[in-house]
């Protein structure tokens, strides 16, 4: 079957399917300046939301490894900035699998969109990890640690804020240290929103009442921090797979562990799992205003899919349906 019949046709975004290493299909379609009528290319460079917690909890893994600290260390052990209202017991292990129970600062069982953070509490404050203080410094527990899966944003801003305390760099300076220049990710970063480098695409929101498209530039934090906000390109992403597997990065048996199931049938350590014919293979996802994002890597079928949209379209259902129609052709074949 040809994959392009899958897309739709107003999508706006990339997408890069690879099998065996070889492309089956690399494109990009749509704009990323929509005004001005100014074409997402192969190169474009596209954010990816809460996709960048993978990359946190790599750099964990890192310093895990480096022996800087233990999977199951509290992080009151570790943070010199206290927080009252998390339990002393919570430990590196629950943040990275979203077992803490910490208040989140975006509950999504409260808030429906994450532009509704930025009511009463000006986006353009959020440049670093501790800007996010003031939204959950006074939250409480949510559930005893360790004894419930819940998807939690502000484990991983604190995650970050320990990346800093033990390697004395910003956050995003760390990964591109240990992550982004040895995968040979050169254009891939936390990069603020008054300050985007060439060739980045804008995401647009689409208005009902106007039936207009405006940017998120009010919408998201104005930097990205722990919870999310990378930058990142398909060229990049194909690197980052092949890098993280190879070892390069951190040990094989650690990439293991992050793509092992940890709290749930669905999570690893900044992994969310899925399975082909029971094989569970690793992806990473995003979704903010403007923003839909994920990229797969199933080594037994040697396949990378990633798509990235810049108006927050239905990747999900999309990548569903492409791994379905792979599947369904490489059975064919066999037989």
């Amino acid at each position: 079957m040809n994959l392009k019949q899958l897309i739709p046709a107003d999508f706006s975004g990339f997408i890069n399917i690879r099998s065996n290493s070889e492309p089956l299909l690399v494109e990009a379609y749509g704009y990323r300046d929509l005004p001005n009528k100014i074409k997402n290319n192969v190169d474009t460079i596209f954010g990816t939301a809460s996709g960048g917690k993978t990359f946190i909890a790599v750099a964990i893994m890192k310093l895990i490894e480096e022996k800087n600290i233990e999977i199951d260390q509290p992080i009151d052990q570790i943070l010199s900035t206290k927080l009252p209202n998390i339990d002393s017991s919570v430990t590196i292990h629950q943040l990275l699998n979203h077992t803490s129970g910490i208040g989140d600062y975006y509950d999504e069982e409260v808030l429906s969109d994450y532009s509704e953070l930025w009511t009463d509490f000006p986006n353009y404050k959020i440049r670093k990890n501790s800007d996010l203080l003031p939204l959950f410094i006074d939250k409480k527990m949510a559930s005893i640690p360790g004894k419930t899966f819940q998807y939690n944003n502000t484990g991983y801003v604190i995650l970050a804020m320990i990346i800093e305390e033990l390697t004395g760099q910003d956050f995003d300076s760390y990964l591109k240290q240990v992550i982004f220049e040895p995968a040979g990710m050169h254009s891939t970063g936390y990069f603020a929103l008054d300050r985007l480098p060439s060739n980045v695409a804008n995401a647009y929101i689409y208005d009902e009442k106007t039936a207009e498209y405006y940017t998120n530039i009010y919408s998201i934090d104005a930097k990205g921090t722990g919870a999310g906000g990378c930058f990142t390109t398909l060229k990049d992403l194909d690197q980052f797979w092949q890098t993280l597997f190879s070892g390069k990065i951190i040990t094989k048996q650690a990439v293991e562990l992050m793509h092992t199931m940890q709290a749930s049938d669905y999570y690893g350590y900044g992994f969310w799992i899925a399975k082909n014919e029971g094989q569970p293979f690793p992806y990473m996802q995003g979704q903010d205003p403007g923003i839909s994002f994920i990229s797969s890597y199933d080594r037994s079928a040697n396949r990378t899919i990633t798509i990235m949209s810049n108006l927050g379209q239905d990747v999900w259902t999309l990548h569903k349906k492409i791994s379905a129609t792979l599947s369904e052709e490489e059975n064919a074949a066999e037989k």
